[in-house]
């Protein structure tokens, strides 16, 4: 091993570490950040549809209950993920809207101590567990007021939101007048005031931290790909991001970017499960969603199906890099547990995706690419290089 290798290799380590200890024991996402809306109008869901999905937060597996799909398997190696969605069901099927957008509306609910012992019967015993443990979560306080500033991609926000506005009136005033924008006109001149004093030699250093990055649930390959893919690394590649989605992508309906800077959604800025016209359509079918704590590839073998959608979300970057053999069992899996025209959606750091194996690439037709890049485009998250959509061709 070389003098210049053994130092970066170390380095490597280190940040594999960090990443694995940040996510080992801990919620990571307590927010969806993919954009459902894109999901549903590519996918066109039905009452056949038999989706696999990653659960992350929960939010779009239950965006998804409003297409009428026959079952929804929602899949995570994070127990904690599937806790979180548990909840939200349980919450839907308790059927007392207020209390349901006190705790995912607002982030927080005065006594979910109380509340919590009244979902036992409709939690599984991991998850009451879970949320008996993490009670303060929905406690709003001044060092933390929301439950969106939890779980660790939440202490993230919390933290960045506190560097950019620490003993700045102008940009606390810019971030209020961005909300408040009624037109891509008017966001587009207040962005260009905060431009200069957003990004700081400050801010610049805490998105190059491993640990900031680890906290996002960004692993080291991921970070790769944004350093080998886009000028001036993670800061440019954010920078880039951020110009479009405060220049280009309508705020006012953007509410995943909006609970970040808020702490808290609004009644007409919110996901549609925290909206009380759909509350009886998702009464009627959350028991169609069904919780997994592994791997996609597990539940597949577990689980053998002709499923009619796949939704794998980014996680086939970290396997590209890490494990080639792992990534090529779960797309043999995938194609054993498929029918002609399947659908598969899968996003990534990177502008391209070129680590599906060549046996699986013979088996998918990219379903109309320039319509799929148009939607990647006004997707309200704007942070992912790329999306894939693809059939399974028989």
């Amino acid at each position: 091993m070389s003098e210049t290798t053994a130092p970066l290799r170390i380095h490597h380590r280190a940040q594999d570490a960090t990443f694995q200890r940040v996510h080992g024991g801990n919620l990571v996402y307590n927010a969806c950040w993919e954009d459902p809306r894109i999901d549903r109008e590519l996918m066109a869901l039905d009452h056949e549809s038999r989706i696999v999905m990653i659960t992350s937060a929960g939010c779009n597996a239950l965006d998804y209950l409003l297409d009428d799909p026959a079952e929804i398997h929602a899949v995570d190696m994070n127990p904690r993920q599937n806790a979180l969605l548990q909840l939200k069901s349980a919450m839907i099927r308790r059927d007392r809207f207020e209390d349901l957008f006190a705790l995912f509306g607002n982030g927080s609910h005065p006594d979910f101590k109380s509340l919590r012992e009244e979902l036992d019967g409709l939690l599984p015993p991991y998850a009451s567990r879970y949320w008996k443990e993490k009670h303060y979560y929905f406690k709003s306080s001044k060092l933390n007021p929301s439950f969106y500033y939890r779980g660790t991609a939440g202490q993230m926000a919390w933290i960045a939101l506190k560097t950019f506005t620490s003993g700045r009136g102008k940009l606390r005033g810019r971030i209020n007048a961005i909300l408040e924008a009624k037109s891509l006109e008017e966001q587009q001149s207040i962005y260009a005031e905060v431009r200069p004093i957003l990004w700081t030699k400050l801010v610049t250093w805490l998105l190059k931290q491993p640990v900031s990055m680890a906290m996002l649930g960004v692993p080291r390959a991921q970070i790769r790909l944004i350093e080998k893919n886009f000028a001036g690394g993670i800061p440019g590649f954010l920078q880039s991001k951020l110009e479009q989605v405060f220049t280009e992508i309508p705020f006012w309906e953007n509410y995943f970017w909006q609970v970040y800077m808020c702490g808290r959604y609004t009644r007409e800025c919110c996901p549609n499960y925290l909206r009380e016209i759909h509350q009886p359509a998702l009464l009627d079918r959350v028991d169609r969603i069904k919780t997994h704590s592994t791997t996609i590839a597990n539940f597949l073998r577990e689980h053998p199906g002709e499923y009619s959608h796949y939704v794998l979300l980014d996680h086939q970057d970290w396997m590209a890099a890490h494990r080639p053999e792992a990534l090529a069992e779960e797309w043999q899996l995938i194609l054993e547990n498929s029918r002609p025209g399947t659908a598969i959606l899968i996003r990534s750091a990177s502008p391209e995706i070129d680590f599906i194996p060549a046996f699986a690439r013979e088996r998918l037709d990219l379903v109309d690419k320039p319509r799929t890049e148009a939607l990647h485009q006004i997707d309200r998250v704007g942070t992912y290089g790329c999306t894939l959509f693809a059939h399974v061709t028989a």
